[in-house]
């Protein structure tokens, strides 16, 4: 997997709505899920990830902290939410626009497909989900991420 290169970390600031995933067990039963990014003084990436457990019918949030494997011009991160453990953030795709971004972790058994809205048009989705696969995501693994305003 190769990270964006010319990655502005300023424009990929603010709130991210996830629209698909595969599924892992810190995310599981979540919907309406989104992810907060902001620039610290020092460099690193504030986290701030939201979501709704349709089980427990509760909100959960978890906070974090990513910082840059080398340049910041280069989409590749690595965040943590549990102390000194840290997962890859590679962000392989990224519209021009800054509204749509795919994500790979340390390996293609993490992925996400981000976008600014809460939907977007199907078309564009699916579009996203082929650029996904040929980038090596299997697509039988990834779920579709309800952002209904409705638990």
């Amino acid at each position: 997997m190769k990270p964006v290169t010319g990655f502005d970390a300023k424009r990929y600031m603010g709130t991210w709505y996830e629209l698909a995933r595969i599924d892992h067990s810190f995310e599981k039963d979540l919907t309406q899920v989104s992810a907060s990014y902001s620039l610290n003084d020092d460099g690193s990436v504030a986290v701030l990830n939201r979501g709704f457990d349709s089980v427990k019918q509760k909100w959960r949030e978890a906070e974090g902290k990513a910082r840059f494997l080398g340049s910041p011009d280069v989409g590749a991160l690595k965040v943590s939410f549990f102390g000194p453990f840290y997962g890859g953030y590679n962000v392989v795709s990224l519209d021009e626009d800054y509204q749509t971004s795919l994500v790979i972790g340390s390996s293609m058994d993490y992925f996400w497909l981000l976008s600014r809205n809460k939907t977007i048009p199907e078309q564009q989705f699916n579009l996203l989900l082929q650029k996904a696969k040929t980038l090596g995501v299997d697509l039988s693994r990834v779920t579709k991420v309800p952002q209904s305003n409705r638990p």
